[in-house]
């Protein structure tokens, strides 16, 4: 049933749907689920190339063990701040991960990342980080260094002298700048095979046009980032430029 778990048969018919190349909407469709628990179920089970519907119904099972567990220990804990569900707050950082998987980064990256998205306080230390995940330091230091090399974080120490992990509202803005950089690096070498292949050559003739491509691209999304930039920086519920 649609909003019900996935049934191990289900996960068998999502396995077979992608060995089809069906896309994940297509494969929901003849479900009759959501095309976002078909994408969440993949993408948080090895994703399309590596999906195996036995493991991933093993892997839901132990999940649900462990958030049985957690949720016996969440009665003794502390309420939510302002009030949240905690199930629902578990479950849009579980969706908030998918999307960031497959954006490209690794699942544990991808916890990381969406877990100092939803802290109120923008930051966390490795033991802080550890101890919400449920995982090992090592295992966030791992993801912590690929963040940092990407700009989508940065690190700070606090009045204790502790190293907190922080995303802010600049960090997005450096974050795309830092990408459209990469892609403007990505015409430069295109280019530069313009002369080696010889101009006017059918493949120099292709690296020009993705050259040209790439150039307009990435100045779009420098341009753009630079614009809106202010957004970052705006209260909810207000226009930049409009102080009415």
């Amino acid at each position: 049933m649609p909003g019900g778990r996935l049934t191990q048969q289900e996960r068998q018919q999502i396995a077979l749907g992608l060995a089809d190349g069906l896309a994940y909407a297509e494969i929901a469709r003849r479900l009759d689920r959501p095309t976002s628990t078909v994408t969440r179920e993949v993408m948080r089970n090895g994703g399309p190339t590596a999906y195996r519907a036995d493991l991933a119904h093993r892997a839901t099972e132990r999940r649900a063990h462990r958030r049985r567990k957690v949720a016996s220990r969440d009665r003794n804990a502390p309420p939510q701040a302002h009030g949240r569900d905690a199930d629902a707050v578990r479950e849009y950082e579980e969706t908030f991960t998918t999307v960031f998987m497959q954006s490209g980064l690794p699942k544990m990256t991808a916890r990381v990342l969406a877990g100092l998205f939803t802290t109120d306080a923008g930051s966390l230390t490795a033991s802080e980080l550890a101890a919400h995940l449920q995982v090992s330091p090592a295992s966030v230091s791992k993801a912590i260094t690929f963040l940092e090399s990407q700009g989508l974080i940065r690190r700070e120490r606090d009045e204790r002298r502790r190293e907190r992990y922080v995303v802010d509202d600049d960090v997005m803005y450096q974050s795309t700048m830092a990408s459209a950089r990469s892609t403007a690096h990505l015409g430069e070498i295109a280019r530069q095979g313009v002369s080696i292949l010889g101009a006017g050559t059918p493949a120099a003739t292709r690296l020009e046009n993705i050259a040209r491509f790439i150039d307009f691209v990435s100045e779009s999304i420098a341009r753009a980032a630079d614009q809106a930039r202010e957004i970052l920086h705006t209260s909810s519920g207000t226009t930049p430029g409009n102080n009415t």
